[in-house]
């Protein structure tokens, strides 16, 4: 195998890493999102891991994050909470933000 062969075989397999990464951390992201968005709610143990579970299917709606921000204003102004799209957008972040540092940490 030659050194150029061998490079692209080592980015191949850093791409596929890092997409496996973004793809648990998004995951984990929206099932904080949930979690956050069920204690809004006033859901709490089981009812809150399956809403959080429900944020996290409404994910593969469509490319993006508008279908969880969708979802989850949705939920909170059918309950009587509203709270504005740029908020969630906000929370979203954070959420992403602890998951990475979830990840990083072995947890």
């Amino acid at each position: 195998m030659t050194a150029f062969d061998e490079r692209k075989d080592a980015f191949e397999k850093k791409f596929a890493h890092d997409e496996e990464l973004r793809f648990k951390a998004t995951a984990r992201r929206n099932k904080l999102f949930g979690l956050w968005a069920a204690a809004q709610l006033g859901k709490a143990g089981a009812e809150a891991e399956d809403y959080a579970k429900s944020v996290v299917l409404a994910d593969f709606q469509e490319v993006g994050d508008a279908d969880v921000i969708r979802k989850v204003r949705a939920d909170l102004e059918a309950a009587g909470k509203p709270v504005g799209e740029s908020e969630l957008g906000r929370i979203l972040h954070e959420q992403m933000a602890r998951a990475v540092d979830e990840i990083k940490a072995g947890r």
